[in-house]
């Protein structure tokens, strides 16, 4: 009878989420640090939490729906601004990861992509993500 409660336990631990859970319900990739946030970096935050959180997580940090934008990938050298403002405006095709295309994000008006961009880029510096210069 004890492999029935090893069993047991393993369906209950992967039940429970063991890991870092995202107030949406979905398991959230990455951890990340949220930095003390400038007042346009709060804006994005309230901003990336209201449009962007049900794929990309609570804080960026990913989703089983959306990959981490807080990730090395997405580094200001390799996904500069004007990508993360196109992918908001006209969506943009998997190509990192194989979480499918991203609709456009028309419900966003510019002045809220101004303040996501800057949430995640303040909440890359916290978490070690800078500029990198990429190179094909």
């Amino acid at each position: 009878m004890k492999p029935l409660y090893i069993i047991a336990l393993i369906i209950a631990l992967g039940v429970a989420g063991c890991g870092n859970k995202e107030s949406n319900g979905s398991q959230q990739t990455i951890d990340v640090t949220v930095p003390k946030l400038s007042k346009l970096g709060k804006k994005g935050q309230t901003a990336f939490r209201a449009n962007c959180a049900q794929c990309h997580g609570l804080n960026g940090g990913g989703t089983n729906q959306g990959p981490p934008l807080i990730h090395d990938i997405y580094n200001p050298g390799h996904h500069g601004d004007g990508a993360i403002v196109r992918a908001a405006k006209m969506g943009t095709r998997a190509h990192h990861w194989q979480f499918g295309d991203m609709p456009p994000q028309t419900q966003v008006s510019d002045e809220e992509i101004t303040s996501i961009i800057q949430f995640i880029r303040e909440t890359q510096r916290a978490n070690g993500i800078f500029f990198k210069e990429h190179r094909m």
